[in-house]
């Protein structure tokens, strides 16, 4: 006959499971896991034309910030040259502020009256840095996945692609972002939106361990400490817009896929533009390489083309054709 446990082993052992317990519905919850994979994607996306792209971008338009006039009139022509030739129907979205006026440029893609897409990138940089992978590689995305679009010969859902001006500061978190102006104004035409992207750096990846950081401590131990995945964050009250499109898209790209459905108080969960269509009451992901929390070269001069992995940006836009033809289709067949 064994001994009885003293009674502090017992409660130690109740709080250890309770604990246990805890940290595991917590993962569940914040990572969305999934069970099952999409089929590879048997698209194509050239590195070479991501890198292109980025180059232009933050070294023929260097610097791009608010007041580089010249430079982002150039951005503009390159970005609506290159979305109209991938067939997209374009329009240049002016607004004013107390700066003087700025521009968004769109392409719409698919059907005029089917359900709305809004897949976005911002094209401005933060003051006199190249900011290659802030932001050019988020629109290096978005220009290829434009030609991936243009190339289907028939779409399920209105795909709308917008560059954005003005997401940097002075204007970051204003109603001056070029986001906020196009958010509200399709809040306005009462305009149903079916999901939002914002591709907000997409380019930086390091394979060592603690390469990976978290704006919590005990991320930690729930995400991987090596940055070598792309992120799908999302809100805590949309959490099941995060697994279906997580659903969606996992396993069509040879790239790791995390996710989180974060609570308000999970720090940068809002640092882009898809903030101000959750302001407006519309579903929005952001689809990242995490930023600061993993890429050094934030908002500093070494932000350069050299330093993005082009191969791993190829298989992102793979992931998001994907992602959002799969979504489009599911939701047109009633979720079926």
């Amino acid at each position: 006959m064994n001994p009885p446990r003293p009674s502090w082993m017992r409660r130690l052992l109740r709080t250890t499971l309770a604990v246990l317990f805890i940290l595991m519905v917590t993962a569940v919850v914040l990572r969305q896991p999934v069970w099952g994979k999409q089929p590879p994607s048997p698209a194509s996306v050239a590195p070479g034309r991501l890198e292109a792209h980025v180059r232009f971008l933050s070294e023929a338009c260097h610097p791009r910030h608010h007041l580089a006039r010249e430079n982002q009139r150039k951005a503009l022509d390159y970005l609506t040259a290159q979305l109209r030739a991938a067939g997209g129907r374009i329009e240049r979205q002016e607004f004013s502020t107390p700066a003087g006026p700025y521009e968004n440029v769109i392409a719409h893609f698919g059907p005029e009256d089917g359900p709305r897409y809004v897949i976005g990138a911002h094209f401005d940089a933060c003051g006199i840095q190249p900011a290659a992978d802030d932001n050019a590689s988020g629109v290096a995305g978005l220009l290829e996945l434009a030609a991936l679009l243009g190339r289907e010969p028939s779409l399920p859902a209105h795909f709308e692609l917008v560059a954005y001006n003005l997401e940097e500061p002075p204007y970051f978190a204003g109603p001056s972002m070029g986001s906020a102006v196009h958010a509200r104004r399709l809040r306005e035409q009462k305009v149903p939106v079916a999901l939002m992207l914002s591709l907000e750096m997409i380019g930086y990846f390091k394979d060592e361990r603690g390469s990976q950081s978290y704006p919590l401590p005990l991320m930690g131990l729930l995400y991987p400490s090596r940055g070598n995945f792309i992120a799908i964050v999302g809100r805590w009250d949309q959490r099941k817009t995060v697994a279906d499109f997580k659903r969606a898209c996992v396993g069509a790209a040879d790239i790791p896929v995390v996710s989180i459905a974060a609570p308000a108080f999970v720090p940068a969960i809002d640092f882009s533009d898809h903030r101000n269509y959750w302001a407006e009451g519309y579903p929005a992901l952001m689809i990242t390489d995490t930023s600061f929390l993993r890429n050094p070269n934030y908002h500093q001069p070494t932000d350069t083309a050299d330093t993005l992995d082009y191969r791993r940006m190829a298989e992102i836009v793979k992931l998001i054709h994907a992602g959002l033809l799969e979504h489009a289709r599911h939701a047109e067949n009633g979720g079926k």
